[in-house]
């Protein structure tokens, strides 16, 4: 921990602490939630924090909302979102380290991705 708490002390006097005053007392208030994460590989903690999939996925349902405008029913847009989903599935690619992130998840959580594993909550499509 002391290590942790040097690195946050030095970049409190780097010149992007000095920048942002922020951020440092900000994330010595929240260690306790913020450096657990840091425990995982660097490749699961990129595909946990990354939000670009989300965010091109929320993009392109809007796009296709504001090009059709207004709906008859409630039914009309439910529709409408399904069959947009289920074409941007078919253009969709996983991200480029999934394969690497796949790997270190099987080592960090062996029982959650074993064949035999089927959470209850877990639905197919």
């Amino acid at each position: 921990m002391a290590g942790r708490g040097a690195g946050l002390a030095v970049f409190a006097e780097s010149p992007e602490g000095r920048q942002y005053p922020t951020i440092a007392p900000l994330w010595h208030r929240q260690r306790e939630y913020l450096t657990p994460g840091f425990a995982y590989p660097p490749e699961i903690r990129h595909i946990v924090t990354t939000t670009n999939a989300i965010e091109s996925l929320h993009s392109q349902l809007r796009k296709i909302i504001k090009s059709r405008g207004h709906f008859p029913t409630d039914e009309a847009a439910t529709e409408l979102l399904y069959l947009a989903l289920r074409n941007i599935k078919k253009r969709w690619a996983p991200a480029p380290i999934w394969s690497a992130a796949l790997t270190n998840f099987a080592v960090v959580f062996p029982i959650a991705l074993s064949p035999n594993h089927h959470p209850p909550h877990t639905q197919t499509f």
